[in-house]
């Protein structure tokens, strides 16, 4: 990863659009590796977690910009966030199915990573 001196507002939806497949691909990877030496126990969560940076970060700005519309500026950082945390979520959930265990706090994860998302791809669109 690189940091970049300039907002997301000036980034260009390719760069963004990389960064999630690259985001949905790295987790596969984990997921892939994780399962491997689990001994033969695998979680829906860990193994889908590449599934929510392209389905809620890839594919809809790659149709922003098949549609032509502007990018979308601080919106995009809620969106950005929201699919983080449900994502990081996703992959906390696995290992604590993998591992035996659950925790009542990753109900924080879906909540805040909803809604995050929820609101940014609504200004996004408005």
């Amino acid at each position: 990863m690189y940091t970049s001196d300039k907002p997301v507002s000036e980034r260009s939806y390719a760069a963004v659009i990389r960064a999630y497949l690259l985001s949905a691909v790295l987790c596969a990877l984990f997921g892939a590796v994780y399962e491997l030496f689990s001994h033969e126990v695998w979680s829906c969560f860990m193994i889908g977690a590449f599934a929510l940076p392209l389905l809620l970060g890839a594919i809809p700005f790659f149709l922003l910009r098949m549609r032509g519309k502007p990018f979308p500026g601080r919106a995009a950082e809620l969106v950005h966030a929201g699919v983080a945390a449900l994502t990081v979520g996703s992959i906390l959930q696995g290992a604590l199915e993998i591992y035996g265990t659950s925790n009542p706090l990753t109900a924080v994860y879906w909540a805040a990573g909803g809604a995050l998302v929820s609101v940014g791809w609504l200004l996004t669109l408005r």
